[in-house]
Parts: structure tokens; C-alpha cells; sequence
């Protein structure tokens, strides 16, 4: 009896000490809305980021596949055309070279203290950092989905009076689109976790807000999995979806 008695005030002193921290760190000062304006920042700079990175990663991704399908062509016929193209699948390789070959913590500490210092908006400039980080990867994502395209797509658009660049727009983006969009969604996924060092230049995300809670109540377990949690709930929710629309694509093509 001593013992289960013990047992039970164990129990009781550990469920008051769990509520007590609980209190302290998301109740008391209302702290729990930290967290959720750093979440709120966290989806805002993961989905403009995502957006810049589509966009960047389709015109990269054209310019490279367009030159390394018609290279021959280029060399043969010459002129301002073939310097052109040369020229900017040159810009694209040193850009995917330079943005893959550094840390992104790095490119986003350049950006903030060097190429835009003069900017006072911190969280635009993480949007720009990791737009342009994702844009390096989203390229080779859409390069490949291009690559993979059987030629007679392009002769098909050809055939029906479209030039090179009109048969993209029209005939192959479409397709590469559907069938790169999980791989998409999983650079969402990836771009997600990977805006926690937004912190490392003040901005408010996620991250941010469980270290500047735990930095005021010295309490750093409860902030800390609190953050874990969120990411970990965002994550499984986000991959469930993925998964979903992988289901989905693949009843469209029977």
C-alpha cells in the first residue's frame, strides 16, 4: 500500500510539474501565439519560395533541355542564335553549380548582410534566398521530366506548324508537369524543414519562436518538442497529400 501510494504521488508530482511548465511556456503572456505567428511565417516563406523556384526552375530547365536537344543544330547552322543559347545554358550551369555547391544557410547570410543589406524586411529577403536555392533544384527536377519526353512528342509539334519553344508551351510543359508534381511536393516538403535557419538572420519563423520562448522561461524541453511536433504534424500531413495525388495521377493514366 506505502508503495502504490508513493507510486501515485509520483505520478501526481509529474503531471503537476508537466502542467506547470506547460503554463509557463505557452499560457502564461499568451506564448503559444509565438509559435503561431513563426508557423505562419515559416508556410509563407516555404510557399513563395516554392512559387519563385517553379518559375525559375521551368526557364532553367527550358534553356538546358532546349540546348542539349538541338546542340548539333546549333553548331552546325551558327550565328547569333548559337552564341545566345551557348551563352545562357553557360549562366545556367555556373548558377545550379554555385547555388548546389553551398550550404543554404550560407546563401541566405549573403543575402541578408551583403546583397541586401539596405533591406530592412528580413522576411523578403528569406523568400528571395530560399527562391532561388529551391529554383537550382526545381531546374534539374524539370530538366529531367523534359529529358524523358519521347521525341515524337516534339516532332508532333512540329508537325502541327509549332517551333521549338511554342511546342514546350504547348505539348511537353503540360505533360512534365503531371509528371513531376509529386517530385515537386516533396520539394515543398523539403523546403519546409529547410526554412528553419531563417532564424539565424531574426526572422520570426517557427524555429525562431520555440528558441525566443525558451530563452525567456530557460525551459528548453517543452518549447523545443513543441517545435518538433508542429514540423513533424506539418510533414506527415503534407506527405499524406503527396501521396494522395500520386494515387490520384496514377488512376488518370489507366
Amino acid at each position: 500500500m506505502l508503495a502504490l501510494k508513493e507510486k501515485e504521488e509520483n505520478k501526481l508530482d509529474w503531471f503537476n510539474s508537466f502542467k506547470e511548465d506547460f503554463i509557463l511556456n505557452f499560457v502564461d503572456k499568451g506564448r503559444w501565439k509565438m509559435l503561431v505567428k513563426g508557423f505562419g511565417n515559416t508556410l509563407l516563406i516555404t510557399l513563395c519560395s516554392v512559387l519563385i523556384g517553379i518559375v525559375i526552375g521551368v526557364l532553367i530547365a527550358t534553356v538546358r533541355s532546349t540546348y542539349d536537344k538541338n546542340k548539333e543544330v546549333y553548331e552546325k547552322n551558327g550565328g547569333a542564335k548559337y552564341i545566345v543559347m551557348r551563352v545562357l545554358n553557360a549562366v545556367c550551369n555556373v548558377y545550379l553549380t554555385v547555388v548546389r555547391g553551398t550550404p543554404v544557410v550560407v546563401q541566405l547570410l549573403i543575402f541578408y548582410f551583403i546583397i541586401f543589406a539596405f533591406v530592412e524586411n528580413g522576411l523578403i529577403i528569406a523568400i528571395i534566398a530560399f527562391g532561388l536555392n529551391s529554383g537550382a533544384y526545381v531546374a534539374e527536377i524539370f530538366r529531367g521530366g523534359i529529358m524523358s519526353i519521347d521525341n515524337g512528342q516534339f516532332e508532333a509539334g512540329r508537325s502541327l506548324g509549332f517551333n521549338y519553344f511554342q511546342t514546350m508551351i504547348y505539348i511537353v510543359i503540360p505533360q512534365v508537369i503531371k509528371n513531376v508534381l509529386p517530385t515537386l511536393c516533396n520539394e515543398f516538403i523539403v523546403l519546409l524543414k529547410e526554412t528553419s535557419i531563417a532564424g539565424y538572420v531574426g526572422i520570426m519563423d517557427l524555429t525562431k519562436a520555440g528558441d525566443l520562448i525558451r530563452g525567456v522561461t530557460f525551459s528548453a524541453f517543452m518549447p523545443l518538442i513543441a517545435v518538433a511536433l508542429i514540423y513533424l504534424v506539418a510533414v506527415v500531413v503534407l506527405t499524406q497529400l503527396v501521396k494522395l495525388l500520386e494515387r490520384r495521377l496514377r488512376r488518370s493514366e489507366r
